[in-house]
């Protein structure tokens, strides 16, 4: 079991502070927490809390998607451009936002970025008189979420060591942060924008109070991380992991699929039926959305029993979940059922709920404990290339039936279970003659 040593000094400035040293033997760890006096089984909320607050402003925009497309007569082309050019925003955010936190703190990213997700909503409330505002407003939210995510990750997971049997909830914990916000995100957005007044306005409005709401708690939070100033390439830690062979044949073939899942159930099933849908289609996209999400956190409890550390497991029965979505999705996209887009959502929200925590049980497995916001980032960016695959995928159904196109992904994800199990597999038993 892990050593937990814990020295409390108190300090007065009108509140009650604390500096926490967690000594974890047998992991290699020492790291400093600073922050007011809390409770080490909630300590993690006040992260939890922001990495939701982002990930609701990263999802909100998902249900207008067709809103946008019938009020400024825009191409589905176009519109899934806007979903994916968010992408675009997230790998620098993802990159610089890892290791600025490893260095620096996890506190001085995740304020920043809290900032930059409001700057983004509030560009999108521009985006109802001009396009060009919802590319801004996607590309800043993008940024956001890149630097949250990444910091918030590490963040989570550090603040979850020392549970009695010596399990660490991290990764479980960040993903259900980040997938309540992107649950929530489209719920209350879509509502908004389907049955109130100013449909281009209203729908941010929450995010902006969330965001507000969310900033004192992460003044309040407790630090790991205290700044070292270190920058140069010596002491970038989490480099000889991302070479790891690990991480290159199982990681990152693995990694697309997180959102690229999730993105296809969110941005491009809905759009396959959107002529059956009457009048419904902001209140269907954003159930679509909702539901994809939460199944992401229902899936938790089946992620965890299928996880072992010796076998590759969770990575098959969360790349076989994804593959059954895609064939849900093939057949409602051929049968144009919105019974069935709602199936394939819940499915594929199954399969990403169980990709990423997957994933970053493998970042957390190999990085080492100065450089895992900085693998988190590197990872967190191979993922985040899943949500240009509506793109793709609505570029390609000019010339291919929207089936088609899904069926050949899920055989594509069908070579990739294989692939990611077999490297899977063998990295395991190397590791276990050692």
């Amino acid at each position: 079991m892990l050593a937990f040593q814990t020295l409390v000094v108190t300090v007065h400035r009108g509140q009650h502070e604390h500096v926490t040293r967690h000594d974890l033997r047998g992991r290699g760890i020492s790291a400093w927490i600073v922050g007011r006096s809390v409770g080490v089984g909630q300590a993690w909320l006040p992260a939890g809390i922001a990495v939701a607050v982002v990930g609701w402003g990263a999802n909100q925009f998902t249900p207008l998607l067709l809103m946008y497309r019938a009020e400024l007569g825009l191409s589905a082309t176009t519109v899934q451009a806007m979903f994916g050019v968010y992408a675009l925003g997230l790998i620098p955010g993802l990159l610089l936002g890892g290791p600025i936190s490893d260095s620096h703190g996890r506190r001085r990213v995740m304020l920043p970025a809290l900032v930059m997700s409001m700057l983004g909503s509030a560009l999108l409330i521009l985006g109802g008189s001009a396009p060009v505002w919802l590319f801004a407003g996607r590309l800043v939210a993008g940024v956001a979420s890149g630097a949250a995510f990444s910091s918030g990750a590490a963040w989570i997971k550090e603040l979850s060591t020392g549970q009695a049997d010596g399990h660490n909830p991290g990764a479980r914990r960040a993903t259900v942060a980040m997938t309540t916000g992107f649950a929530g995100g489209p719920c209350v957005a879509g509502a908004l924008a389907q049955w109130a007044p100013m449909p281009t306005v209203l729908p941010y409005l929450p995010h902006l109070a969330s965001v507000m709401a969310a900033v004192p708690l992460v003044l309040g939070a407790v630090e790991t991380r205290l700044p070292n100033g270190r920058d140069s390439a010596r002491s970038r830690p989490g480099v000889s992991a991302v070479r790891d062979r690990r991480f290159r044949t199982v990681v990152v073939p693995f990694a697309p699929w997180v959102f690229g899942s999730a993105a296809i159930a969110m941005a491009y099933l809905p759009g396959l039926v959107g002529n059956r849908l009457g009048g419904a289609t902001l209140v269907f996209s954003a159930a679509v959305s909702t539901l994809t999400a939460l199944a992401g956190i229902v899936v938790q409890p089946v992620a965890r029993r299928a996880h072992d550390p010796r076998t590759p497991r969770l990575i098959g029965t969360a790349m076989a979940i994804v593959v059954v979505g895609l064939l849900i999705g093939a057949v409602s996209a051929a049968a144009s059922e919105p019974a069935l887009v709602l199936t394939a959502a819940a499915v594929l929200g199954a399969g990403y709920g169980c990709c990423q925590v997957c994933g970053l049980l493998e970042v957390q497995r190999l990085a080492p404990p100065d450089g895992l916001a900085r693998l988190t980032a590197s990872y967190q960016a191979i993922t985040y290339l899943g949500f240009a695959v509506p793109f793709v995928l609505a570029a390609a159904q000019r010339a291919v039936p929207a089936s088609v196109l899904l069926w050949a992904t899920a055989v594509l994800a069908g070579l990739t279970l294989v692939w990611t199990v077999r490297c899977g597999g063998r990295a395991n038993a190397v590791a276990a003659r050692r």
